[in-house]
Formats: C-alpha cells, structure tokens, sequence
C-alpha cells in the first residue's frame, strides 16, 4: 500500500487516565489543581489536545464527581495557553465477575455500572469539544473484568453527544469496534467524519504489532481523523507509526510512566519527546486553534 504519512500532526495528551497507576509514579496527578497544571505544561510543550479522567484527590482512585470535572475544566479554560478539552465518557460501564464456578452476584468492588445520562453527565456540564466514546465491549487484563458498552448504550450515549455539540472521539480497540462506529454514523446517531483513537496493545484488544495495526488503519474511512497509540516501551514507536500511517498522535501518564529506563516521565516531557520525533520526520505539530477548524470543534465555557 502507498505511504500515507500525515504532514499535520496534532498531539494530545491523556493526562492521568483511571489506571492503578497512582502508586507507581509520583508524577500521575490527582487533584484537580494537580492534573489542570499537568495539562497546561503538556499544552505549553505542544500538545493541541488534553485528554482528562479526574481522581479522588486523596486516594487517587478515579471518579466520576462532578465537581471535580468542572474544577479541571474551568482552571484549563482559565489558563493562559489555549488547547483544546477532551475528556473521558468511559467509566461507568465496568463490570467485575465473580468465580468462574459463580459469576454471579457481580463482585462489588469494582462494579460501576451506570446509566447512559449519568455517563454523560459531566459532558453536558462542562461541554469540553471532545469526549470520548469506547465503541465496544472487552475483556480487560484483570481477571474477571469487561468493559460494557452494549450498542443501545452506544447509540444513546452517541446521540447525546450529537445533540450537546461535543465530538465524540471514537476509541477503538478492535476492529469490531470500527465496524460498529460506522454503523452508527451510518444510523445518524454519529456525524461524518468521525473521529477515532486506535487504543493499541490494550490487553485483550488489539495487539500492536504492525500488521494488526495496518489492518486497524486500513478499517477507518477515508475522510475520518485518527490517531492512534500503544502502551509502555511502545508509546514513542508509535508516534512515529501513526504519522507514518497518515493519522495523528497520544502520549501521556495515562498510557506509559516512563521517559526512559529508570526515569519517570511528566506529561510535558512525553508531549517535548513525541514532538521532537514529529518534526525530525519532516512533520509539523499543528496547534488548537488549526484542530478546531479541521475538526469543526466548539470552544465553549462550561453551564
């Protein structure tokens, strides 16, 4: 197939994510005071896009609190640096089994299931110009844990979105879950062209060798937006992948700790290194503003 490499990178960060990952770096922020700065010096180092989960600011633990939401996006739109909000619409669907020989009752810890307006609660207060959208149900790496997205949940989540103006940024792990995004568009409840993350290496989705990759690459329509991403050692080879294949970037605390071996890594320095990478390529980091206009997105305060 012909090289596709992509001239226009847009970068973004996922700040903090949800991951039991609190513990095993001290630069994963919790607060929002912690995880608004840590998105405001991605942004000054070059990353268009911010991608937020919001923690208990004591335990770390993620959350679904409103308050706290509101409280990263208002510092983030308060700040001096423009770049544009996405945050996450991807808890709320977890379900935790109990023994093979017993699933049921569900165990209850780690048990978050919810429903579609809840789930999008937070979206239509702060009204970021992107959420996310996990297009599809999956086993996760724990044990006896899958991540719930049904397609009724989909289409009610999806329409929701539509009708608050937020763009749903698709996250894709499996080719089944591109399927089922361009069903929805096809539905309606989605406008074209879309916008999808390529969730790579996430056990027990879609691995990130190459072929697969391609294969994940080669299933997105031709007039969507993606970027695309894999976890660890992996983060900065796929930067150069993605760009390679004509889609954009993700780098950040939620998908990789580290810098280099031994080093711990801030978010900033994820977004400096992957942006280095970019332009040695002969590639430009694009900035929000030029996202917004390419994406058709909406700068808006919260309600």
């Amino acid at each position: 197939m012909p090289l596709r490499m992509n001239k226009e990178v847009f970068i973004t960060c996922a700040v903090t994510g949800s991951g039991a990952t609190q513990e095993r770096s001290r630069h994963v922020p919790r607060s929002p005071a912690e995880i608004a700065d840590s998105a405001i010096a991605a942004a000054r180092a070059g990353a268009a896009v911010v991608h937020c989960h919001v923690r208990d600011p004591e335990t770390g633990a993620p959350s679904r609190q409103l308050s706290l939401y509101r409280e990263v996006t208002e510092r983030i739109r308060d700040a001096e640096v423009d770049v544009v909000l996405n945050l996450t619409a991807g808890m709320g669907g977890d379900m935790v089994f109990g023994s093979p020989d017993r699933p049921l009752p569900l165990q209850q810890a780690g048990t978050d299931m919810i429903g579609a307006a809840e789930r999008v609660a937070h979206v239509a207060e702060c009204l970021p110009e992107i959420c996310t959208l996990d297009c599809g149900t999956m086993n996760f790496a724990e044990a006896d844990y899958v991540m719930t997205n049904t397609p009724g949940m989909l289409q009610a989540m999806g329409r929701m979105m539509t009708d608050l103006g937020v763009k749903p940024e698709i996250e894709a792990f499996d080719t089944g879950h591109l399927w089922y995004a361009q069903q929805l568009v096809k539905d309606g409840v989605l406008e074209a062209p879309a916008l999808v993350q390529l969730c790579m290496g996430v056990p027990w989705g879609a691995p990130d060798d190459l072929n697969t990759f391609m294969a994940m690459v080669n299933n997105v329509p031709d007039d969507w937006t993606f970027s695309a991403f894999s976890l660890g050692r992996n983060q900065m080879a796929y930067v150069a992948a993605a760009v390679l294949a004509g889609g954009n970037v993700r780098v950040g605390l939620e998908d990789n700790l580290w810098l280099d071996k031994g080093v711990l890594a801030e978010n900033w320095q994820l977004v400096e290194r992957a942006r280095g990478i970019i332009e040695s390529m002969g590639a430009r980091v694009i900035g929000p503003q030029e996202v917004r206009d390419r994406l058709g997105l909406v700068k808006r305060a919260p309600r």
